[in-house]
């Protein structure tokens, strides 16, 4: 094809695509504010991993007795450096002004720090529950460095306690993070409890508005999803709690989707391909009928 007419077809492409008024890009306004850097965000939870699981993803030398301190000062240094700028970022994406977000930035990141050895700890009960529930699992240290469910679950406790402290964008962008490497998706808004496990994983999904209470166990094809939404006067969805609650050491096994804001009461086991869309009672056992031959 001729240069000259490439050139004004590029052209004409140029002019339609940087039209900033054309209704038919409606929904895709132009973005003129500063956004999250997520190679920044990958090495925030790169140094969260060092801090959290000491010696398994760093140098020996980094979880020695003599020199572990030393190092956590340097990690945590960073990663207040690193979140603080982010952090402003995610203030000032979608905010009208942001020139008073910087000191707010600042305040959330330390605010967050002091926030990660109980996420530490959380993570140590998750680790438990999995070693405890799961015979393939050889060592904790083999679930802390090859599990998904793990890594899973460190993504959203760390995405979770940003969007408590009224972070925006971020918490989001963390937990996809853990969806593309995993298949797990976790929204950072659901509520999770200790000893939380999670087998398998791929194409677990849990929703924005989940409770999910301690010792609670899911396989994979797990769905804790909504089955419809309440909409608003413009006929918009509303976000109301939709999502199911999961009480204290209820196991729901591989593909099942439970739908709505429906409760399954503690001790409960639910099987394998079901579709629940109503309250379950404690201590109660919800498994597929069997078919009978006549």
């Amino acid at each position: 094809m001729d240069r000259t007419k490439i050139l004004e077809q590029i052209q004409l492409n140029v002019r339609i695509l940087s039209a900033t008024d054309d209704p038919a890009f409606a929904c895709i306004p132009l973005h003129r504010k500063t956004s999250p850097d997520v190679d920044k965000l990958h090495e925030v939870m790169d140094l969260l991993r060092l801090v959290v699981f000491p010696g398994f993803f760093g140098a020996e030398q980094e979880a020695r007795p003599d020199t572990i301190t030393y190092y956590m000062g340097v990690y945590l240094d960073r990663i207040y450096d690193l979140l603080q700028k982010q952090i402003y970022d995610g203030l000032c994406f979608e905010a009208e002004e942001c020139c008073d977000s910087r000191e707010k930035a600042s305040q959330i990141a330390i605010a967050f720090i002091n926030q990660i050895a109980q996420i530490k700890r959380l993570l140590s009960t998750d680790v438990k529950a999995i070693l405890d529930g799961d015979p393939a699992a050889n060592s904790v240290s083999e679930i802390i460095f090859c599990y998904p469910g793990i890594r899973a679950i460190f993504h959203q406790r760390i995405a979770h306690a940003l969007l408590m402290l009224g972070v925006p964008v971020i918490p989001r962008i963390i937990t996809e993070m853990a969806h593309s490497e995993t298949g797990i998706d976790i929204h950072p808004g659901a509520r999770i409890g200790e000893y939380f496990s999670i087998d398998h994983g791929t194409g677990v999904v849990i929703g924005e508005t989940s409770v999910i209470g301690n010792h609670v166990r899911l396989y994979q094809g797990v769905t804790l999803g909504a089955r419809n939404f309440t909409l608003n006067e413009e006929g918009l969805p509303l976000n109301v709690p939709r999502h199911p609650i999961i009480e204290d050491y209820v196991t729901i096994y591989s593909n099942t989707s439970v739908l709505g804001r429906i409760t399954i009461g503690h001790h409960s086991v639910i099987g394998g391909n079901i579709w629940l869309t109503h309250d379950v009672a404690p201590h109660s056992k919800v498994l597929q009928n069997r078919s009978v031959e006549s």
